[in-house]
């Protein structure tokens, strides 16, 4: 019979689970609806709304990026309830953070960073699964680089394609195309951000011994893939703002170029297993976006303070999960 104290345990680590992917699609909201709603396109309601839906969707699309954060990053010596627990409230207490200065987080950077100072905290330094960090490390590299570039080149494509439209006819056009660019975003966040999620109760349930294996249930898709919708449709406004309207002036034809670039590019991460900070890659995309038109078109201050938040959140939540743990194992 299992011991009542450790499956209260496990249920407040699978409750920390769904507290962490609320947050994630309240914080990240912006990620999927921050430029349609900037362009004035759909309304703040309707776009949440839509982003919810199509996050929900994505959700159910894979768990290819679930299985590396559930199996990939950390050997099994480190991995307690207790460490799971300290990784999720760090990421949590650090979004909140972040998100009341308007500053967009990557949650997987949040994740997995809490992970690795925890189970530090547990077994020492020689925990890590090196195959498993080279995606993260390979998502951090390269994930800016692509948003940045691929936003540059969709964009400049589609000046050189549109260049003897009038700018009405473009608007019009890409009024109604960046709905579907909106909703393609936001399928890319869920099939990326919520299976971190799936991820986290899933190796929370093997700990436990509820599972023999590593195999995401059903149950923890749709609870992972409801929650996030739910999340998405709270919404984070501050973060909005910043995305959308801070770093770089945005028209319909702009919106869609971003959105466009990053789900393609948050896509093909999902399919190859790797756990990709969303936030960055729409920034970025925003970034390489606006400076088709010119470089002094970015606001490069905002995009600063975005970049500051980025490299502050690895030492802040393993520091943050570190302490955590260690008041967790005093405790339990």
């Amino acid at each position: 019979m299992l011991d009542e104290s450790s499956l209260l345990f496990l249920l407040i680590v699978i409750a920390l689970a769904v507290g962490f992917d609320f947050v994630n699609g309240w914080t990240d909201a912006c990620n999927a609806i921050a430029t349609v709603i900037s362009t004035r396109v759909m309304t703040p309601r309707a776009a949440l709304l839509l982003a919810a839906v199509f996050n929900f969707l994505g959700a159910l699309s894979g768990t290819a990026v679930a299985k590396t954060i559930g199996t990939g990053l950390i050997s099994s010596k480190a991995l307690t309830l207790s460490t799971v627990a300290a990784a999720l409230a760090a990421s949590i207490l650090w979004s909140f953070f972040a998100t009341y200065f308007g500053l967009p987080t990557s949650k997987s950077h949040e994740l997995v960073a809490g992970l690795a100072g925890a189970g530090i905290a547990a077994a020492g330094w020689d925990i890590f699964i090196w195959s498993g960090w080279r995606k993260i490390l390979t998502g951090l590299a390269f994930g800016p680089f692509f948003g940045l570039t691929v936003g540059l080149l969709v964009m400049v494509a589609i000046l050189w394609l549109f260049r003897r439209k009038t700018p009405s006819a473009v608007g019009g056009l890409f009024r109604r195309l960046q709905v579907l660019s909106a909703s393609f975003m936001a399928f890319s966040h869920g099939s990326n951000d919520a299976q971190k999620t799936m991820g986290v109760i899933t190796m929370a349930l093997v700990i436990h011994g509820t599972l023999d294996d590593f195999t995401v249930p059903l149950w923890v898709i749709a609870l992972s893939a409801v929650t996030m919708a739910a999340g998405t449709a709270a919404g984070g406004w501050r973060v909005i703002r910043t995305v959308g309207m801070r770093i770089t002036h945005l028209e319909p034809v702009h919106g869609f170029a971003a959105e466009t670039s990053a789900a393609l590019v948050i896509e093909t991460a999902s399919r190859f297993g790797i756990p990709l900070s969303t936030t960055h890659v729409i920034s970025t995309s925003i970034m390489g976006v606006g400076a088709s038109k010119r470089f002094s078109a970015v606001r490069w201050g905002v995009a600063g303070n975005i970049v500051a938040a980025w490299v502050l959140t690895f030492p802040a939540c393993g520091i943050l999960a570190w302490i955590l743990a260690h008041l967790l194992f005093v405790v339990t």
